[in-house]
């Protein structure tokens, strides 16, 4: 009987007891609530910007001389409007600007949107000379085309989406969005032509009319006009603090639809924010 109370009293006690020691008994420590760093809500900075951009002018004066050309036997022949008469020009600039946004965060994945805002003076411009010679029907074509093309880029800022994953007080991001720029552009194109006739030598047409220029000239000129485009680029986020974050990211901008203009950016960029 006193075996049989004792075992009793074991099985009682053993349930709470294993439930007690089983992770103690697998060599395995306690587990808590995971834990990460909040990054959830609204922020805002300051950031300073190093872009390094290029500009490709080849075709800028394409629409100038198509306009200049327009209904004549030489555009018709030999499509002057698609030479491309300029080339590319790349400069550096150092700006400065501000950001700010809003993360929503599932324990260590961030999604979030952000408005990012640069000013920075950036210049380029390209001017050069194409002429050709060009027989057709009988006619000499002697044809030259000068011109001189820029860009100015004044402001620009970007509206992105952003995605990123928590690493203890680091957030690695990358993002996508669409770009926007305050741009002054500068075109211009001479086109001269003067026909001789390949039997006799002497001068059957002369584009404008007039001799001995035979030249017409079309330019455009644009001040604080708005370009588009789109960007893509990588970051890391470090919060120093709970409320105080540095941040060092890469950026790229290609500007769209210029007029024959491209235009595109790199930016290095080193900033500090504050989160709510």
């Amino acid at each position: 009987m006193r075996w049989v109370v004792g075992a009793l009293v074991v099985l009682g006690f053993a349930p709470s007891a294993f439930a007690a020691d089983f992770d103690v008994l697998r060599g395995a420590e306690p587990v808590g609530p995971p834990s990460y760093t909040n990054w959830s809500g609204f922020y805002f900075g300051g950031q300073g910007t190093y872009a390094s951009g290029g500009g490709n002018f080849a075709q800028a004066t394409g629409p100038l001389i198509s306009y200049l050309l327009r209904n004549t036997t030489v555009e018709q022949d030999f499509n002057i409007s698609a030479w491309q008469v300029l080339g590319k020009s790349d400069s550096t600039t150092t700006g400065f600007g501000g950001f700010a946004g809003y993360n929503s965060q599932w324990a260590n994945l961030i999604l979030g949107v952000e408005a990012n805002y640069t000013h920075a003076q950036w210049f380029g411009s390209s001017s050069d000379t194409l002429a050709r010679r060009m027989d057709a029907s009988g006619t000499t074509y002697n044809v030259s085309v000068t011109g001189t093309s820029s860009i100015t880029l004044n402001d620009y800022g970007t509206l992105r989406a952003r995605a990123g994953y928590v690493m203890g007080n680091f957030l690695p991001y990358g993002f996508v969005g669409f770009a926007i720029g305050s741009a002054d552009i500068t075109k211009s194109a001479t086109v001269s032509d003067i026909e001789t006739s390949d039997s006799t030598g002497q001068v059957t047409g002369c584009l404008g009319g007039s001799l001995p220029s035979c030249a017409l000239t079309n330019s455009d000129n644009r001040t604080n006009q708005f370009i588009y485009g789109y960007s893509a680029g990588l970051g890391m986020d470090w919060a120093v603090t709970q409320n105080i974050f540095l941040r060092g990211e890469y950026e790229y901008i290609q500007f769209v639809n210029l007029g024959g203009l491209d235009l595109y950016l790199n930016n290095v960029r080193l900033g500090g924010g504050f989160k709510f």
